[in-house]
Parts: structure tokens; sequence; C-alpha cells
């Protein structure tokens, strides 16, 4: 019977250390930089759908987080792009800022991990760019980047559900960085709080 519980002990400690030893998610600051220029000054938006950067790619956990993000994106983000595309052009021909978010990195808990292993399945953590292009002149406006997270014992006690936030408040964090850019050129919170 002490055996088992050693066993457990052993186990349980493992898997804290592989949990907090994962990739170092996070933003480079706390604030993004204002775009070049205020996103007010052109007409049309496009939104390219979301892509998974380099090693995270073709993971199947990253990949269904990835179509997650999708449907809040669209939700949130696609929703102001239509309203705005809606709007009659202030100009002749129309200028037209491209959208491309990228999950740059990802560690996804799932809610099978969380139901098998909790807390000690680790922090939930996602980190996407968005890159934002004139259309006419290939000229970059602007990179911010959002950071959020799922504390692994917030994810335990909810089945996952706090994971599956952290989705949402990304996408609404993408989109309230192009709303508020709108009027003027002023940045915004990246949702890092620092160490």
């Amino acid at each position: 019977m002490r055996i088992w519980k050693l066993a457990l002990t052993v186990l349980l400690a493992g898997l804290c250390v592989v949990a907090h030893a994962r990739d170092d998610i996070r933003a480079a600051g706390v604030s993004n930089p204002p775009p070049s220029e205020m996103l007010g000054g052109f007409d049309r938006f496009e939104l390219k759908p979301a892509v998974l950067g380099g090693v995270y790619a073709g993971q199947p956990i990253n990949e269904k987080a990835l179509a997650s993000f999708q449907r809040n994106l669209d939700q949130r983000v696609g929703a102001w792009v239509a309203a705005q595309n809606a709007k009659q052009p202030g100009r002749d021909p129309a200028r037209t800022l491209i959208i491309e978010p990228r999950m740059e990195k990802v560690r996804f808990i799932s809610g099978g991990a969380r139901f098998w292993a909790g807390p000690f399945a680790g922090s939930s953590r996602v980190l996407l760019k968005l890159r934002l292009v004139d259309q006419a002149t290939g000229a970059v406006v602007a990179e911010p980047e959002f950071y959020q997270h799922a504390k692994g014992m917030a994810g335990a006690f909810t089945f996952g559900a706090t994971d599956n936030a952290m989705l949402i408040r990304i996408a609404a964090m993408a989109q309230q960085y192009l709303e508020t850019n709108q009027p003027a050129a002023i940045g915004g919170p990246t949702g890092w709080e620092g160490e």
C-alpha cells in the first residue's frame, strides 16, 4: 500500500514539473505600440483565417484550440469587419486593411486532460499576433500581440471552461484593439501583467 502512495506522489510531482517546464509563452511587454496610422484611414477591412505558428501547427489539440479561437474571432472581429464594410467608403479607390491573425504560441489543456490530471495538467496559455497590412502598398501598419492564460487550478474546478474562456478573451482583445485604434492611433494592452 505504501508503494502505491509513493508511486502516486512521484507521478503527481512529475506531472507538476512537466506542466511547468513547457514553453515560456508571454507577450513582449504590457502594452502594444500604436499603429503607424489610425485605422479609420481605411475604408475596407479583410479578415484572413487564423493560422498556427511554427511547431504548434499540426498538433491535434492546438488545431482544436485554433478552430475554437476562429469561431470566437469570427463572432467578434468578423462582425466588426462586416459593420465597417457596410459603410459607404470615404475615398475612391477605397483603402483596404488586411488583418492576419496568427496564434504564435499556444498551450491548450483539453477537457479530457483536465478531467484526468486536473490542475496537474498545468495552465493554458496563448499568444496571438495580428499583422495589419495596407493592401495597396504592402506596408505593415501594426503588429500587436495579445496574451491570455487560464490557471491550472481554475481549469480543474471548471472542467476546462476557463481554458475555453481564454480563447474568447483573446478574440475580444483583438476586436478592442481594432476599435480603439480606429479614431486615433493609441495602441493598447497586450494582456500580459508582467512578472
